[in-house]
């Protein structure tokens, strides 16, 4: 029960502070312009869906292991990564390249 809570309320801290990136940042939404953002230096953080393919996630993972950027495992599915950005479309990963307002960057921890 109480570790449900606890996720809970780490679920609902992310999904608020990506609504804030959302707002008042610059992002890219796909694996495509993700990888394309990572190779270009422009990335700060990148999320990915839990149920994303393990080949991409693993090529995300090493880009972003050769660039220095912090990535994050979205607890929820690609379904809800997409609820979470404010989309009506499934995201299987996202690039923030400008967080904004947003504390994001520096509230996630670098895995």
């Amino acid at each position: 029960m109480v570790a449900s809570k606890k996720t809970k309320k780490a679920m609902e801290s992310i999904n608020s502070r990506l609504a804030l990136v959302m707002k008042s940042g610059k992002f890219t939404i796909g694996y495509r312009s993700t990888i394309k953002s990572i190779r270009q230096g422009k990335s700060k953080l990148i999320i990915i869906a839990n149920n994303t393919p393990a080949l991409r996630k693993s090529e995300i993972e090493y880009y972003c292991m050769l660039a220095k950027v912090g990535v994050h495992h979205y607890s929820g599915s690609n379904i809800d990564l997409g609820t979470a950005c404010g989309k009506y479309f499934r995201v299987g990963a996202l690039c923030i390249t400008d967080p904004g307002d947003s504390d994001i960057i520096r509230s996630m921890p670098t895995e």
